[in-house]
């Protein structure tokens, strides 16, 4: 009995024990900043915080990281309008007109709400532990003030969004610190190794993936964000352990669409911010380095949707430790960096309250002004191709993010021609899409979908243009008169494979195309391809049609290609005969046999992290093909017998010139093997003797001609510098199309162009894509550069011995979301193996 009367006392306590309301440093040992809290703890000490207050707090899991590590929200607001969440939300979709019926009612009386945004980027580790002491003072009974900013808010706050990159940073941080933090710099401790915990599982910038979607925790994030299109958005982030804290308002270059009201209200929070800082005589800075143009980030994305989207930079990241010397000679510590988000969270709440009906009334106003276009002199944005896999995809993106879009009713109309840069009558391709500036979402479409951004300002924090047309290699119309539209529908529903005892034929000319051929082969399926176009049963057939025959093939071919067909959503069309109409027969040598592809992808240190996560990500989440991680410094001891595809992602390489290195990968390539070199290992193998050089610009200078230029002033050296700059540009490059890397392509791609290089081109081998005068399209580009970038090399391809070297001196797979240059990276992989 007396056991059983212990058990009982033992769980009544425990009981008890989760209803009591506890502090961080109550319930975690120790003080929030005197050690890294590892995310299995934060969640425990979230959950217990929910559990202790229920009437204030509402838990919510909103998905898993790749790791399988909860991703969390928490909603608090005072006990009556957390009883009234649901109606709440649905309130303040219905200001912006998407709600279910659509519908906008008259009053704007609703609470505000605020969201948080900690730790987007893993290793900026200080404001997963500021959103646990926030969570507590909101919730705090003691808390008067906070009491009444609560009575005309809702707070959202999503603890930690990248916890991968998190607990890859404090592992490895509590791993290698001693019984006491060395503050020295130079320390191992402030030496973060590759890849840090910057990135998500994938090695993706999380901060840079909002409007893209290509990241799990993004896509499941942007669910849950669009559910509540919050008036205010605060993303918590850190910078050099050198810098004053940053907070709004942004430095210049706005985009022309943020309104007057959400660049007021960032001077209103920055002020309240400045008054607690000066308080303390703490530094900080504003207006400066941090930009509000490109649309993917934690402040842009919110703003393009109507909130007041925000970036607050702590000094410290990765090097901060538990505390650093900075440059000034002063001791940073973790509890610093954590104090001040936690100020700067709770003066944005502040600030909320005070101004709540003013932020929904403008809320408000921003999606009436967008439910009718308002400054936007286009009326509709008009996509078109012949390829239905691209249309779809962008209809796909446009759906993740709430862009409303539908098919052309009546099918004349004009509109500036993207590629020409002229109002012409659009000229439809097979298949079409209509986004129409009249709608909730309008600004957003805007943004994502113009030809070109206006810059006020030409220094900018990340790339300059993005224009999704370009992105996904399709034409596009932007036209001054709404278009009539009707419900957009799939562009292709497949149907059933027709049964041949000869063979089977499908179109290469999508990513989807590639996930089936990589199945096809893992599945030990023979495929061949046509490197020129024929036509069969009057049916034209473009170069690098895959060409799949019964014989040598399991007598089940016909299931397995039906159920890849459904899958991929790719047609497969059945053929009776080798022979003909015109172009090759199957048996012609234009008609070649696909190797299966063994690939190994160098990784680790010396090679850049995000450049072979993008790699990496596209093989597994959605080629779904083997790959092969390899360290780069591993090159000079590993064997490479077991490979035929060698991809070396972008990097500062230091191998690449070492003589035993060099020679083991000649001797891959020439026995047969493809080696595909990434940005800037081009630039590395240039200064060798493999057979390309970089292109130098040259200008004709006379001897005695006084070169001013020279003369710059001191103030404004950062200006100076842009002349030489290229953060990001689309330029269009001319395709060699007859040649299988540039296979489901025509004669132009655009490129998004990052550095000022160009190569030589090849006297050796194919000069694929080029760029010639006047290829600029838009984003900002310096004079230095634009004069530089032409007639040169970009995509080409070295024959040497039985193999090539693939050379793709720009990124075809920038952050995942050029959704037009993966198959150009995945010809390369494919097509090109003899």
């Amino acid at each position: 009995m007396k056991y059983l009367l212990l058990l009982l006392f033992t769980i009544t306590s425990l009981c008890a024990n989760t209803q009591t309301l506890q502090s961080p440093e109550q319930f975690l040992g120790y003080k929030i900043g005197t050690r890294y809290t590892p995310h299995y703890k934060i969640v425990n000490y979230v959950r217990a915080v929910a559990q202790a207050k229920p009437d204030m707090v509402k838990l919510e899991k909103y998905g898993e990281t790749y790791e399988g590590r909860e991703l969390l929200v928490l909603y608090v607001a005072n006990p009556d309008n957390l009883k009234n969440l649901e109606t709440i939300r649905q309130n303040n979709l219905s200001f912006a007109g998407m709600n279910a019926n659509k519908t906008t009612p008259a009053t704007s009386a609703n609470p505000a709400i605020v969201w948080l945004s900690y730790n987007v980027h893993g290793n900026e580790t200080s404001s997963s532990e500021a959103a646990m002491l926030t969570l507590f003072s909101l919730v705090d009974p003691t808390n008067t003030s906070i009491k009444e900013w609560l009575k005309n808010t809702v707070i959202i706050i999503d603890p930690c969004i990248n916890p991968d990159g998190r607990d890859r940073y404090v592992n490895w941080f509590n791993s290698v610190v001693g019984q006491n933090y060395n503050t020295d710099p130079q320390s191992r401790e402030h030496v973060e190794p590759w890849p840090g915990g910057r990135t998500n599982h994938y090695n993706f910038d999380l901060n840079r993936d909002w409007a893209w979607q290509t990241q799990k925790e993004t896509q499941q994030r942007l669910v849950k964000y669009n559910q509540w299109l919050p008036q205010i958005h605060v993303d918590f982030h850190e910078q050099s352990i050198n810098s004053p804290y940053y907070f709004a308002p942004a430095a210049e270059p706005f985009h022309e669409v943020i309104t007057p009201w959400q660049r007021e209200f960032q001077n209103t929070i920055g002020k309240n911010n400045a008054k607690y800082f000066d308080q303390n005589g703490w530094l900080f800075f504003t207006k400066q380095q941090f930009d509000l143009l490109y649309p993917s980030y934690g402040d842009t994305y919110p703003l393009y949707n109507g909130a007041i989207g925000m970036t607050f930079e702590q000094g410290g990241g990765p090097r901060g430790g538990l505390g650093v010397t900075t440059s000034s000679g002063e001791v940073l510590t973790l509890v610093d960096r954590v104090t001040h988000h936690y100020t700067t969270g709770l003066s944005t709440i502040e600030m909320a309250s005070q101004n709540a009906q003013k932020l929904v009334t403008e809320y408000k106003k921003f999606f009436d002004d967008s439910k009718v276009g308002k400054g936007n002199p286009v009326k509709t944005y008009v996509l078109t191709s012949d390829n239905p896999a691209k249309i779809n995809s962008i209809a796909q993106l446009l759906k993740l993010n709430g862009v409303e879009f539908g098919s052309l009713a009546n099918r004349p109309f004009k509109g500036l021609n993207y590629s020409t840069e002229k109002q012409e009558n659009g000229s439809l391709k097979k298949y079409s899409l209509a986004v129409s500036t009249s709608q909730p979402k309008s600004v957003l479409a805007r943004v994502l979908l113009e030809q070109k951004s206006k810059l006020v300002d030409s220094a900018t924090y990340d790339i300059t243009a993005w224009s999704l047309p370009f992105a996904y290699g399709v034409d596009a119309y932007a036209a001054s008169d709404a278009v009539s539209m009707v419900p957009y529908q799939p562009s292709v529903t497949v149907k059933p494979v027709a049964s041949s005892s000869y063979g089977y034929l499908i179109p290469y000319n999508s990513i989807k195309s590639v996930k089936f051929l990589g199945q096809l082969l893992k599945q030990g399926i023979k495929v061949r391809f046509s490197e020129k176009p024929f036509s069969y049963n009057q049916k034209q057939y473009d170069r690098g049609t895959l060409i799949v025959l019964q014989k040598a093939n399991p007598a089940n071919l016909q299931t397995t290609l039906n159920d890849l067909a459904a899958k991929n959503d790719v047609e497969v069309d059945g053929v009776s005969s080798g022979f003909m109409d015109k172009g090759p027969d199957f048996g012609s040598s234009d008609v070649r046999f696909i190797r299966v592809p063994k690939v190994a992808l160098l990784t680790g240190e010396q090679t850049s992290s995000g450049s072979a996560g993008e790699v990496w990500h596209l093989f597994e989440q959605q080629l779904d093909y083997p790959l092969t991680l390899i360290n780069a410094g591993d090159l000079s001891r590993t064997s490479l017998k077991n490979y035929n595809v060698l991809i070396v992602p972008n990097g500062s390489y230091r191998n690449l010139t070492d003589k035993n290195v060099t020679d083991k990968l000649k001797e891959f390539v020439n026995s047969g093997g493809t080696m595909i070199a990434m940005e800037n290992a081009v630039q590395k193998l240039s200064s060798g003797d493999w057979g390309v050089k970089l292109k130098e610009d040259k200008e004709d200078k006379k001897d005695d001609k006084v070169d001013y230029s020279v003369l710059k002033k001191y103030e404004n050296r950062d200006r100076d510098e842009l002349n030489n700059s290229i953060p990001g540009a689309i330029y269009k490059v001319q395709l060699d199309e007859t040649h299988p890397l540039a296979f489901g392509y025509s004669s132009t791609y655009y490129t998004l162009k990052q550095d000022p290089n160009v190569y030589e081109f090849l006297k050796e081998g194919w000069n694929v894509g080029i760029i010639k005068k006047n290829s600029y399209v838009t984003g900002f580009a310096g004079s230095k550069v634009k004069s530089q970038l032409k007639d040169g090399l970009l995509f080409g391809v070295l024959p040497m011995g039985s193999g090539s070297v693939v050379l793709l001196a720009e990124d075809p797979l920038f952050r995942l979301f050029w959704e037009n240059g993966k198959m150009l990276f995945a010809n390369a992989v494919f097509l090109l193996g003899q």
